[in-house]
């Protein structure tokens, strides 16, 4: 009984483990088993501004068809902040701004800063 029960947690933690990182596990699975699980595939790498743009990651704030127009020999943005965005985006469904100002605000809070801009540290010194 006891064997079938550490068989069984085993499994239970294996599942687990593989939900987790099932970003960085999907790419080594066979296609065929891919297709039965559509949320595997949720996100493709965008890695040019007009990828970027047809994604709808610019606006009139952040303007990324000039970038292209002007022929910027940068590849593109950034993939993890623009994964970061693009999830922000879905899950909270907000727009290409407002998706980046809460990823902003959130980089602030990690460290130590109200969106204000102000220190939340008690001993900073903010005026002389």
């Amino acid at each position: 009984m006891l064997f079938y029960l550490s068989l069984l947690a085993f499994f239970a933690l294996l599942v687990m483990v593989l939900f987790r990182y099932r970003a960085h596990v999907a790419p080594y699975l066979p296609e065929r088993v891919r297709a039965m699980f559509p949320g595997l595939n949720n996100y493709t790498p965008l890695s040019t501004f007009s990828d970027q743009l047809n994604a709808g990651l610019s606006s009139s704030n952040f303007d990324i068809e000039s970038n292209i127009l002007d022929g910027d020999s940068r590849s593109g943005l950034d993939e993890r902040a623009t994964q970061e965005i693009m999830e922000i985006m879905r899950r909270e469904r907000v727009t290409f701004d407002q998706a980046r100002l809460i990823r902003h605000n959130r980089i602030l809070a990690m460290n130590g800063i109200d969106p204000s801009g102000m220190p939340l540290d008690s001993k900073a010194v903010t005026r002389l």
